[in-house]
């Protein structure tokens, strides 16, 4: 089982580059910040 998982890892591997060669990398856009909501301590 071992060997199929490794196999598939490459095989994966592979397909990106050969992706990667024929489109051109995936565009990375920029990531939008989430808000997080605060408690503020009463006084």
């Amino acid at each position: 089982m071992d060997y199929i998982e490794k196999a598939l890892e490459k095989l994966s591997e592979w397909v990106d580059r050969v992706l990667e060669a024929l489109f051109g990398p995936e565009p990375q856009g920029e990531h939008d910040l989430i808000p997080i909501p605060v408690e503020e301590p009463r006084r």
